[in-house]
């Protein structure tokens, strides 16, 4: 089983989703150059990713914080330009590196290539996109008050509240169930 889920609809948000409870417990999954590795191949923006070293995981993290600054903020209908010049930045200058390259061969098969700058191109891009799309509108926090993992609720009702039931809708609604079983146990 990964470490790693992708259950924000976004990119940039299953990046941002590498750094869990960041209001309590900060867990960082992407502890190493290994583990930004695996997160690229399992996320499906390259076959094999080269530059993955302590600098290239360095710059993800950096990407990672701003894309994360940018979206929560306005997310809470806050006003990005007063603290996040920095972020904004960041974004927009990592969204203007290359893509991953895209070939299929005759037999059907896809082969995805690139190295760290073309990771970080695609990961800033659909930022920007999310940014100045109308999902931005349907994104979300977990509801959740421990998970700060984000994601785009594509449902028809709106009505998500979790970033996903594995991770914690189905804990959540274990926890209160046996909350009200307490309760209906002392009357």
């Amino acid at each position: 089983m990964s470490e790693f889920v992708f259950v924000s609809g976004r990119l940039c948000l299953d990046l941002a989703g590498t750094m869990l409870w960041r209001r309590t417990l900060r867990t960082e999954l992407l502890g190493s150059a290994d583990a930004l590795q695996r997160w690229v191949a399992e996320a499906g923006l390259v076959d094999e990713p080269a530059g993955m070293d302590s600098h290239g995981l360095e710059r993800a993290c950096r990407l990672r914080e701003a894309a994360y600054t940018l979206i929560r903020a306005r997310v809470q209908s806050e006003d990005v330009s007063a603290h996040a010049v920095n972020e904004l930045a960041q974004v927009n200058d990592a969204a203007r590196l290359p893509l991953p390259k895209l070939q299929i061969d005759a037999a059907g098969t896809l082969t995805r290539t690139g190295g760290i700058d073309e990771v970080l191109g695609a990961v800033a891009r659909d930022a920007v996109e999310l940014l100045g799309s109308p999902e931005l509108s349907r994104t979300k926090e977990c509801a959740n008050p421990d998970c700060t993992r984000m994601f785009v609720d594509l449902s028809r009702s709106v009505a998500r509240r979790w970033c996903g039931m594995a991770e914690c809708g189905n804990k959540h609604k274990a926890a209160s169930y046996r909350q009200r079983k307490k309760e209906t146990s002392k009357t």
